[in-house]
């Protein structure tokens, strides 16, 4: 699989995040979309090429109302949720929060650095295939997710809206 067009320009590890994140969402079945959200809560990979806007073509919308920046809060939200509720019972780190809802499904995995990775998949996708295909990406992303690497991503989403 190539690299999406948009990687041109960007450094070889930030090219080979956009590649691992479009082969999770190419190979994991279910997987409808995904999201990087660093600490701060700001998007730095999406599956969506059309993340800064939402298609006005109800079926080609993947994610929730079809863009990823709310894929984004909502990881976002859940992930400080989530943190604010292990502090408050003393129970270390956050390692992965799911969600499971009539129509979907929501899983948020902890990166090394602090930054989340969210996936939205069909309520019928195979859980435990999801969980271990985000922990490889998590090993994978989270030693090359450097503060450099992560404005380098800040930058290309800005550029691409």
């Amino acid at each position: 699989m190539n690299a999406p067009s948009s990687t041109y320009g960007l450094s070889r590890e930030a090219r080979n995040l956009h590649w691992l994140l479009a082969n999770l969402v190419e190979e994991v079945p279910g997987v409808r979309s995904v999201v990087v959200v660093s600490t701060d809560g700001l998007m730095l990979l999406s599956s969506d090429t059309r993340h800064h806007a939402a298609s006005s073509d109800p079926a080609a919308q993947d994610g929730p109302k079809g863009s990823s920046a709310d894929l984004a809060t909502i990881v976002s939200g859940v992930g400080s949720l989530t943190l604010g509720a292990a502090k408050l019972m003393d129970a270390g780190g956050v390692k992965q929060t799911m969600v499971a809802m009539d129509e979907g499904s929501l899983f948020v995995m902890s990166i090394s650095d602090g930054s989340l990775l969210g996936v939205h998949a069909t309520p019928d996708c195979d859980m435990t295939v999801v969980a271990y295909h985000m922990a490889l990406f998590v090993g994978r992303a989270g030693h090359v997710l450097t503060p450099e690497l992560r404005n380098e991503l800040r930058r290309s989403l800005e550029h691409a809206q």
